[in-house]
């Protein structure tokens, strides 16, 4: 069997910039092993898969070892994929997810994503945070992952955590975050999610969804500028509508390929 797979770099207008992700367009579903597999042979923090449904596509995630329930940079590159590649001149389409209908619809040059708002609430957190990340945060959140709110960009810059530490946290993964600097970006952020076979992740949509209520709450803004500093890097333009988080970045085409499985 034969499948298309394409890889596209997200949240950057370069190639080799922003985080990779693996776009697979289906007729059908594989088995969900077989899926997992692929994703595990790409290595990249997510491969998406998606299947027409309706007017738009039913569409999964998969890390290298684990099906997720929501992922960013992936669904703005099965986005793409559907706006360069299967529906050439739509300008919107919906996905069926487990976190429910996401819809992805063109702005210019950028996609924009409508996500649902995961606030965090301040916590206690557990002495191996601070242990794992190698320095202490001036706040911590707790959601579906742990928040570590810093002074300034140079201390999240500076991280060198231990990912065997994190691992052992009760929660997705470590979310580093602090004020961008002025004239930079509102905010900047590191994610780790070693848990998931995602040591660091270049750029990462999905936290926004807890990081934009927070921030939005902090800066009095309701639009923010956000700026990932992995090795790769990325941006993202976001907007806190409420019950709703948007999500806005570019694209680019790395490498269009076919793969072939169940020999």
């Amino acid at each position: 069997m034969t499948i298309r797979l394409l890889q596209v770099d997200t949240f950057t207008d370069r190639v080799l910039g922003g985080n990779p992700a693996a776009v697979c367009p289906l007729n059908a579903w594989l088995d969900e092993a077989t899926m997992q597999a692929i994703a595990a042979e790409n290595n990249l923090s997510e491969t998406a898969f998606l299947v027409p449904e309706g007017e738009g596509y039913r569409l999964r995630w998969f890390t290298p070892n684990v099906e997720v329930d929501l992922c960013g940079h992936a669904t703005l590159a099965a986005a793409f994929v559907v706006f360069e590649e299967l529906k050439p001149g739509t300008d919107s389409v919906a996905f069926q997810t487990l976190s429910g209908r996401l819809t992805v619809a063109r702005d210019g040059e950028a996609m924009v994503m409508d996500f649902p708002a995961q606030p965090a609430s301040p916590a206690t957190p557990p002495a191996v945070l601070a242990r794992a990340l190698g320095a202490t945060p001036a706040e911590v959140l707790a959601g579906a992952d742990w928040i570590a709110v810093f002074e300034n960009a140079v201390q999240v810059a500076a991280l060198n955590p231990d990912h065997a530490g994190l691992t052992a946290l009760d929660r997705r993964g470590v979310v580093a975050t602090a004020p961008g600097d002025e004239g930079d970006a509102d905010y900047v952020l590191r994610f780790f999610a070693p848990k998931n076979a995602v040591p660091e992740d270049p750029v990462t949509g999905n936290v926004q969804t807890a990081l934009v209520p927070y921030w939005a709450g902090r800066l009095g803004k309701r639009r923010l500028s956000a700026r990932q500093l992995s090795a790769r890097g990325g941006r993202m333009v976001c907007e806190d509508r409420g019950e709703r988080v948007s999500i806005a970045g570019r694209a680019v085409l790395y490498m269009d390929a076919t793969i072939t499985v169940g020999r």
